[in-house]
């Protein structure tokens, strides 16, 4: 007896669904913000060089400064920000969607102003009373958590400062302590403690207070509190950056349009438009009723990812769709698995309800193996990747989470609704089976795996197989070897020129142009990239 309970529910899950990604999706996709290869920025290019001759700028000062930036330009709402250390002592910054250029310009050129204060204003310590690169991030042997350390030059100035904060009364009309030093980079007076105080994301770097220890007689100084290993160091990059005796010159700034334009991202989500639809006719026409299951799942696969990355508040980029293409292929990469499990299982004379249970239960391995391969892949990439190659792991670690819910237990709860409903039993067709592939499971007939009908003994050959695996691994390596990677301009250093044109000229012409007058040609080492505005 069929259950129609079960299949009414399935197509009010599915309207549901429907309903959700046809009256949000718009709103999403408009609030998704684009990167600087999608949307265009600007681009400047610093000198850092001291302000005294003793000062060495090295790779320390130069990541310390460069820190100080990205901490000054996450108050511009920028979306994304890709800070780079050049060879020459010289760093690129690099700003998506930068309306206002004058104010980024003007933020990002004045010196790193460090200035320890209290909750009234009133500046105890800058930058050069620390001593120079003295701030890490540590671990507090008592506790075990995260801990910002510092050295002061002076500690009897440190002890004097420290006492007269301690002993300033609290006011009881303000909700916080006034024991407070306040540390502030670049600090404007029209903006007080008071305004910032209880901001998710306030204007001071960090308000540590004395009423714990007491004044301080050391020049060691323990910043502790609710830290995580990033935020400390993030502290300690800031404090270092404060107390560097730096310039920053500006040698070059303009504006950056669209790596590759507004025409070109059309024409990759066209293209991916027509690679997901044929993937769905594909899925249709091979495993008919599953392959409609399949189309649903990932279908809210593609719209949970940009629901999830938008709430992440993330920046699309070319990387970034790459790894959403790439995470649909983990997704039906997984139907197939499941589907393929539960048609082999039905040709053996399995029920409908006992093929689909082996056929979950015995595709789920292979599909946690694969999952859990590329995240480890994708976390490696992430921790040791910077600007797009995190934004790129970032995005595929999204993926691979939210395609495994979509494509396992996605598909399980439609398919259950079905196949409990008993609508299904007797109709292998709908799974893409005939009748006459069916063993008959009480004369202990076994299904014999085929590929294009056709036989494969595949253990039988695996010493040839792990032999042209081998072959093949020794080729590459010797080919790496022999004729070495071609580098482009993110791994070695090249030119970059810059093309002023009429607004009516567009990127093709300049190719163009490139390729017939001056035999440059953007295939070439010489120009591996053609930014045009």
């Amino acid at each position: 007896m069929v259950k129609r309970g079960r299949i009414v529910a399935f197509f009010l899950v599915v309207l549901l669904i429907a309903s959700a990604i046809g009256t949000t999706i718009t709103g999403i996709t408009k609030d998704i913000k684009l990167g600087l290869d999608l949307q265009g920025g600007f681009e400047i290019l610093y000198d850092v060089e001291p302000l005294n001759e003793d000062q060495e700028v090295n790779d320390q000062v130069l990541e310390a400064t460069a820190e100080s930036l990205n901490q000054r330009v996450n108050t511009l709402g920028i979306s994304e920000t890709n800070i780079s250390i050049e060879d020459g002592g010289r760093i690129r910054v690099q700003l998506a969607g930068v309306e206002d250029q004058q104010t980024a310009r003007e933020l990002l050129s004045t010196s790193a102003q460090l200035s320890m204060r209290g909750t009234d204003g009133k500046e105890y310590l800058n930058g050069s009373d620390l001593v120079e690169g003295s701030a890490q991030q540590t671990f507090n042997p008592d506790t075990n958590e995260p801990v910002v350390t510092l050295k002061v030059k002076d500690a009897s100035k440190f002890y004097d400062v420290s006492k007269e904060i301690y002993e300033t009364p609290d006011d009881p009309e303000t909700p916080y302590p006034d024991d407070l030093l306040v540390i502030w980079l670049d600090y404007n007076e029209d903006t007080s403690f008071a305004e910032e105080y209880g901001k998710e994301d306030p204007g001071y770097i960090s308000a540590p207070s004395f009423r714990q220890n007491g004044p301080i007689r050391s020049n060691s100084i323990m910043i502790s509190g609710d830290f995580t290993v990033e935020s400390a160091k993030q502290l300690a990059d800031v404090l270092n950056a404060g107390s560097l005796p730096v310039n920053l010159e500006e040698t070059y700034s303009t504006s950056v349009g669209a790596q590759f334009g507004e025409q070109a991202m059309n024409k990759t989500i066209l293209a991916g438009f027509i690679g997901v639809a044929v993937i769905f006719l594909f899925m249709i026409a091979y495993y008919r009723f599953p392959g409609v299951i399949a189309t649903i799942t990932l279908t809210t696969y593609i719209y949970l990812i940009l629901l999830v990355f938008e709430w992440m508040n993330g920046v699309l980029t070319l990387p970034g769709i790459a790894a959403l293409i790439l995470g649909v292929g983990m997704a039906v990469d997984a139907n197939i698995i499941t589907y393929e499990r539960i048609k082999e299982e039905l040709k053996s004379g399995k029920s409908l309800m006992s093929a689909y249970k082996a056929g979950n239960k015995r595709s789920l391995s292979t599909i946690l193996d694969a999952n859990i391969t590329t995240l480890i892949a994708a976390a490696v990439l992430f921790i040791f990747g910077t600007s797009s190659v995190k934004g790129f792991a970032t995005m595929l670690i999204v993926s691979i989470l939210v395609s495994f819910i979509t494509a396992v237990y996605g598909t399980r709860l439609f398919m259950g609704l079905w196949v409990k409903s008993r609508f299904l039993n007797k109709r292998p067709k709908w799974f893409g089976v005939k009748p006459e592939d069916i063993q008959n499971i009480e004369d202990g007939q076994e299904v014999e795996a085929t590929f294009a009908k056709r036989q494969f003994d595949f253990v039988g050959l695996r010493k040839r197989f792990f032999a042209v695996s081998i072959a093949l691994v020794v080729a590459g390596i010797i080919a790496i070897a022999i004729f070495r990677l071609n580098l482009g301009i993110d791994f070695t250093s090249g030119s970059r020129v810059s093309i002023l044109a009429d607004e009516n000229v567009s990127s093709e012409q300049i190719e163009q142009t490139m390729e017939d007058e001056f035999d440059l040609s953007p295939k070439k080492s010489l120009f591996p990239e053609i930014i045009t505005k």
